[in-house]
């Protein structure tokens, strides 16, 4: 890592995966759910960056890391103006941004106590009812919900 006069210059990865446009409050969110505080490779933890854009933003570097969709689910549930940039010998390969599914599966916790996913051993499902911001609805007690919390 560099400085100029005017900006940080971080090394490029070789290979892995750049989650950017992160809204900066949910960075360490990020970090979290996806179990990045374990990960032993790097990362670089960017957040309240100035961006044109948003404002202020964040960015995660993540070196020979790829995620899957149920992981790129996890983003857009909490950052759906992120941007997945898959890197392979250094050069992107793949530039997407998340979206908020229709139906979230297994991932999320219904809040309500008394919701048959809480007492039995059965798969939790949420319709997307809207996507920003977020508002889900379990599809077994219709508890509404926007804040998200994960399964364990």
């Amino acid at each position: 890592m560099t400085t100029n006069n005017k900006e940080l210059v971080v090394e490029k990865i070789d290979n892995g995966t750049v989650i950017d446009h992160i809204p900066a409050e949910r960075v360490f969110k990020i970090v979290s759910i996806l179990g990045l505080d374990k990960y032993e490779d790097e990362i670089l933890i960017g957040t309240n960056l100035c961006s044109k854009k948003y404002g202020k933003k964040g960015i995660l570097k993540i070196k020979n890391k790829y995620f899957n969709q149920e992981e790129i689910d996890k983003i857009a549930i909490v950052a759906p103006t992120a941007t997945i940039i898959i890197i392979k010998d250094y050069e992107v390969v793949e530039k997407k941004h998340v979206e908020v599914p229709e139906r979230i599966h297994k991932i999320v916790k219904c809040i309500n106590p008394n919701c048959i996913t809480n007492v039995e051993e059965i798969d939790t499902n949420f319709d997307v009812v809207n996507k920003e911001p977020i508002r889900i609805q379990c599809h077994y007690c219709e508890k509404t919900m926007e804040e998200i919390q994960f399964q364990d």
